[in-house]
C-alpha cells in the first residue's frame, strides 16, 4: 500500500504518528511524507502521484478534489476536535462553551474542510480549568491514540471502521474565532475574562481590543 502522509512537523503527536505509520508500511519506499506550515503552498507531487491512502494529520493544506478524486482508496483526515467542534478554533469554542467532554474525530477527505463520513472519534474529559493549552495537549495525545486504532483496523482488515457518530453543525471558520478573539469595553468583567480564557496560547495571536483602529493585544506578562 503507498501511503501519503501531510502533517506539520512541530505538532505533539506527529513523530509518533509517522512512527507507527513506518511500522504499518514496513517497505518505506511506500511511504510520502510532507511537511508544511501554515502560509506553505500544497507539494506539487502531489498533483502527480497516486497513492492507496492519503493521510491528513494535523495538515496545513486543504486538499483540493482533484487531489482527493486521484487516490485508490482512502481519503482520511484527524481533526482535533469532536463532531460538534469542526473547523477552525475547536478548542476555543469548547473552552468558552464551558463543555466537559472533548475529543478527536477522524473522517473521510471531502473537498470541503471537516464535513466527510467520520470512521471513529475518541472522547475525553475535560476540567472548568481548561486552558487552550492544556486543551491542546489533551486533544493531540486523544487523537495520536485514535490515529493508531484507524492505521490497524486498516491494516489488519483492510477496511475502514465504521461509526454511527455525525458532524454536529457547519464548520467554523476563521471570522468566527476572530470575533470570540475581540474584547469590547461594553462587555462584562466575566464576559471579558471568559473569551481571554478561551483565546488566549502562549506565542500566538492573542485576544484583542481595537481602539481607533488600532489593535491592542492581551499580554498575561506586562
Amino acid at each position: 500500500m503507498k501511503i501519503c502522509f501531510l502533517t506539520k512537523i512541530e505538532k505533539l503527536g506527529v513523530k509518533e504518528a509517522i512512527a507507527y505509520t513506518k511500522k504499518i508500511v514496513k517497505n518505506l519506499d511506500c511511504l510520502d511524507i510532507y511537511y508544511g506550515k501554515p502560509k506553505d503552498k500544497i507539494p506539487k507531487k502531489l498533483f502527480n502521484i497516486k497513492y492507496d491512502l492519503l493521510i491528513s494529520y494535523i495538515s496545513p493544506w486543504i486538499i483540493p478534489e482533484t487531489v482527493l478524486a486521484k487516490t485508490k482508496k482512502w481519503n482520511l483526515n484527524f481533526h482535533p476536535g469532536p463532531p460538534e467542534y469542526p473547523g477552525i478554533g475547536c478548542f476555543n469554542f469548547a473552552i468558552y462553551d464551558s463543555v466537559d467532554q472533548f475529543g478527536a474525530t477522524a473522517h473521510i477527505m471531502e473537498p470541503k474542510v471537516d464535513t466527510g463520513e467520520i470512521i471513529g472519534v475518541e472522547h475525553f474529559s475535560i476540567t472548568k480549568n481548561e486552558t487552550v493549552e492544556s486543551l491542546s495537549i489533551k486533544t493531540y495525545n486523544a487523537q495520536l491514540d485514535l490515529f493508531k486504532k484507524i492505521l490497524s483496523s486498516i491494516s489488519e482488515n483492510n477496511c475502514l471502521p465504521k461509526s454511527e457518530e455525525k458532524w454536529k453543525r457547519k464548520p467554523f471558520r476563521r471570522f468566527e474565532l476572530e470575533q470570540l478573539a475581540t474584547i469590547d469595553l461594553n462587555m462584562s468583567k466575566n464576559e471579558i475574562e471568559k473569551r481571554i480564557r478561551a483565546t488566549y496560547f502562549p506565542g500566538k495571536p492573542s485576544p484583542f481590543i481595537e481602539i481607533y483602529g488600532k489593535r491592542y493585544e492581551y499580554n498575561p506578562n506586562r
